[in-house]
């Protein structure tokens, strides 16, 4: 018996040296025979090492290990704060984003911990009112849920969302994948129509606008939302791999099972621009919503004809969400991810110039997404005149996501964005939707106090002149003189400025003074 228990591992370990002198996939393997398994075991664990021995707080990409740990303190609802200073490399950095705080000021927020955490925090704009839309409204928060499909999520994952959003008072956008049930349970929606038109399509595929009004008819759709790009795979169309495809995901988009979902690259209800404006116009008459489009940015051209289709104010969508090269994304060809399309502030910003040179800023509502769900990525984005934005990654991070990168291989092993019945059993929709409310709450908190610190009442009052980016110790610039915008640009109209101030200080977000005006006016 004795012998047996010797010889068996011995045995084992010749017949794994002899496969592997055979084979001749790996010359790893047949160079070092059974040694050579400890590399590639090394190897495939590799991320896990670096995540959580090897990496410091601020190496890890996309998000580092402070701004996961903030995003996860803001869900378990305790307090954000940390001991002993900055552990950013701020004296060296490159483009490092410093907020100026105003010495004096007539605006004044309180230092607790949880303060402003059950204010609304609408955006300063009404989504649809410049152009008239039978539905328009003002949205309870500027903090939204981005565009991430059932499928591509789990549908306890998705449902986790849709019920975080619903406590915190945000709009759920439910992503191309169309309709799920998982997506009514009580949030409010975005719909999205991606190049596929999953959920508003006909037997052929095509967009099927019937269709779309009857979803609208039936459920809480406050917006629908037109998918061009998305940052992470411009020009590419979605992708859901095989593993992610089943029977009722199928049923839901109207797809084979069997094999990959790869949306088209392209619109076919559309050709340019002048037939995208009549499209958005008909869903807007016929379904009375706000309508807008999201975009990654490359070339300009098409910025430049969409603007100026709608200086006669004819035609025109309501909002525009700009998505940033460092966008997130489950399944992307790496160079895609890596170096296609623009980082969000470039692409923004000369967007936004576009627009302010037509004179249409204040007809629009501007979206930002793309890593946005930090507080000071958050600040930037909305000096540089977003008006809303939409977070993804960070919402996924905040019910359980662990940033395993392993979205793509259906072996998500929290349950967040796989289809496997074991993985996902992790996932209890109800608890994770008071970590997600928490989360968006935090991240609402820290922006009125950023505010505060500005000297101003509300996030889109922060001015590209409030901001600076920082190169090490050398020197720092403005966002204005950094991205080329003009006096006044990056705020809101003097209207919405006049009343998004009042309802801030009705909402008690933000003590002013009578003398305190705000700027612009």
């Amino acid at each position: 018996m004795r012998k047996w228990l010797l010889g068996a591992p011995v045995a084992a370990l010749a017949a794994v040296a002899a496969s592997d002198l055979r084979q001749t996939r790996y010359p790893i393997l047949r160079t070092f025979p059974v040694l050579g398994h400890a590399r590639m075991a090394l190897s495939s664990i590799g991320p896990e090492l670096r995540q959580y021995i090897v990496a410091g707080n601020n190496e890890e990409r996309p998000f580092t290990r402070d701004q996961r740990a903030w995003i996860q303190e803001s869900a378990e609802g305790r307090a954000t704060t940390f001991g002993f200073g900055t552990d950013n490399n701020i004296e060296f950095l490159e483009g490092y984003p410093i907020v100026k705080p105003r010495t004096f000021a007539g605006v004044t927020v309180s230092a607790h911990a949880h303060s402003a955490e059950q204010i609304q925090l609408p955006p300063a704009k009404v989504l649809g009112a410049a152009r008239g839309r039978a539905r328009a409204f003002r949205p309870e928060s500027l903090v939204s849920i981005s565009g991430m499909s059932y499928g591509a999520l789990s549908a306890p994952a998705v449902e986790a969302l849709n019920r975080g959003a619903a406590l915190a008072g945000a709009l759920h956008n439910t992503g191309e994948g169309g309709l799920s049930p998982y997506h009514q349970k009580g949030g409010e929606l975005v719909f999205q129509i991606g190049t596929a038109y999953f959920g508003v399509r006909d037997a052929e595929g095509r967009f099927d606008i019937d269709a779309l009004v009857a979803l609208t008819e039936k459920h809480p759709i406050r917006a629908i939302e037109i998918k061009l790009s998305q940052g992470a795979k411009p020009g590419l169309g979605g992708l859901l791999p095989a593993a992610k495809v089943t029977a009722e995901i199928g049923r839901i988009r109207g797809i084979p099972t069997d094999r990959e979902c790869a949306s088209p690259s392209r619109h076919t209800a559309f050709h340019d621009v002048d037939s995208m404006l009549d499209l958005v116009e008909e869903i807007a008459e016929r379904t009375g919503l706000p309508v807008g489009i999201k975009s990654a940015v490359g070339e300009l051209d098409f910025w430049e004809q969409l603007a100026a289709a709608m200086i006669p104010r004819q035609r025109g969508v309501d909002f525009i969400t700009i998505d940033g090269g460092e966008g997130g994304t489950g399944a992307a060809p790496l160079v895609f991810t890596d170096a296609v399309s623009l980082p969000f502030r470039l692409g923004f910003s000369r967007v936004y110039r576009v627009f302010a040179e037509a004179g249409l800023t204040d007809d629009v509502v501007f979206v930002g997404s793309g890593k946005l769900g930090i507080p000071e990525n958050a600040a930037v984005a909305f000096a540089l005149g977003v008006d809303m934005i939409a977070v993804g990654r960070e919402a996924m991070l905040s019910i359980g996501c662990i940033q395993a990168q392993k979205c793509h291989t259906d072996r998500c092993p929290t349950g967040v964005a796989t289809q496997n019945p074991w993985l996902v059993r992790g996932v209890d929709p109800t608890n994770k939707a008071v970590r997600c409310a928490a989360y968006i709450r935090s991240l609402r908190r820290d922006l009125v106090k950023i505010s505060g610190a500005v000297g101003v009442p509300h996030p889109s009052l922060i001015g590209p002149e409030d901001v600076e980016l920082a190169n090490g110790t050398r020197d720092s610039t403005t966002l204005a003189e950094i991205y080329g915008y003009r006096p006044g640009w990056g705020l809101p109209g003097p209207a919405d400025i006049r009343r998004i101030a009042d309802l801030m200080t009705a909402s008690g977000a933000a003590e002013h003074t009578a003398a305190y005006t705000p700027p612009g006016l």
